[in-house]
């Protein structure tokens, strides 16, 4: 079974934990969260027996504050049951937010939420679709199965990536900035399809692209991916998300994960001779593909990704703008139009 690193956890790895970062002190920023459904099909109970009393061998994943079982459903496919700690204000307020989130968002490429349950023993439920095929975290950095992810499917993750994320910030009536855009919050199926979750950070209701601070304001953010104007002054935008966006396409090309553990180093302070030259890509082009790849795709999705990292979040493009280059300039993901579908 593959195991998903999903679902905004601190997953230990090597000694590094993936971590959010709370500014000590700070409080949830309060909102009214009236869209939370109201039917529950499953209870607690039923959620339990599902994933075979919350047991081990069920369990896919697990962080400080969610745990995440396989659930298997009679008559139905397999789901994922995250359970989420309730135990204060805070984490309440944060299932909430991702609740109210996910009832209200549908798109191929976000992961898509079944069902929710409340219950003051185990805590919040949320029942996920089941993605098979772990995240792309795995896929670039952990190499379980040994699955070398091709140069088409990383473009064609990197393009519905961005689908996703045009979907959010502009063509979802909610004006959604996800805040946590990381290799370990995509998820491929089995056909390396992405779905983008995890929504435990996002903010809602954007009217424009950029939200001031608040008084209580909470700094959210994993290392590596974490957009540093964001850090310095607490301004959520949705460049935020293109920020990420444009580390993970670093993730992409190089194979190299967006911080180290062993020295700290990021990704992209490691990437600055080829943002600044793309000619040198081949330099720092994942070794596991073996130069099958397009050399002027490479370089072209490096300069995409020096936009979306500009010191100056205005310079960064849109996600509706990343898909226009990659439509134009990316003919590996031709494939994902082969059977009419437009994207």
């Amino acid at each position: 079974m593959a195991f998903l690193r999903c679902f905004g956890y601190n997953v230990r790895r090597g000694g590094l934990t993936d971590v959010r970062v709370f500014a000590e002190g700070d409080k949830e920023d309060e909102s009214d969260n009236t869209m939370i459904a109201d039917a529950t099909r499953y209870t607690s109970q039923e959620l339990k027996k599902f994933t075979a009393n919350f047991s081990n061998s069920n369990l896919i994943a697990c962080g400080g504050f969610s745990r995440v079982y396989l659930a298997n459903f009679p008559d139905l496919s397999p789901r994922a049951v995250k359970i989420m700690d309730s135990s204060s204000e805070r984490l309440n307020g944060m299932y909430k937010q991702e609740l109210d989130i996910l009832i209200q968002i549908k798109h191929d490429n976000i992961v898509k939420l079944f069902d929710h349950c409340e219950d003051n023993e185990f805590g919040n439920m949320l029942v996920f679709e089941y993605v098979s095929n772990g995240t792309l975290q795995d896929k670039l950095h952990e190499n379980r199965d040994r699955t070398i992810l091709s140069w088409r499917n990383r473009m064609g993750v990197a393009f519905q990536l961005a689908q996703a994320i045009e979907y959010l910030h502009e063509k979802c009536a909610l004006q959604i900035v996800h805040s946590d855009i990381k290799s370990s919050n995509i998820l491929l199926d089995d056909q390396f399809n992405c779905k983008l979750c995890d929504f435990g950070s996002a903010k809602i209701g954007f009217s424009s692209s950029i939200s001031p601070p608040t008084k209580n304001r909470v700094i959210l953010g994993s290392p590596g991916y974490t957009d540093p104007h964001y850090l310095r002054t607490g301004i959520a935008s949705k460049k935020n998300d293109i920020y990420s966006f444009g580390v993970i396409i670093l993730e992409l090309i190089s194979g190299v994960e967006a911080f180290s553990s062993c020295n700290g180093e990021r990704l992209i302070s490691k990437a600055a001779p080829i943002l600044n030259d793309v000619s040198k890509v081949a330099e720092m082009m994942d070794p596991r593909l073996d130069r099958n790849y397009v050399l002027e795709e490479a370089k072209a999705m490096v300069s995409l990704a020096a936009l979306c990292l500009s010191d100056f979040p205005g310079l960064r493009p849109s996600a509706s703008e990343i898909l226009e280059n990659m439509r134009s300039r990316i003919s590996s993901i031709s494939f994902l139009f082969s059977d009419g579908k437009k994207v």
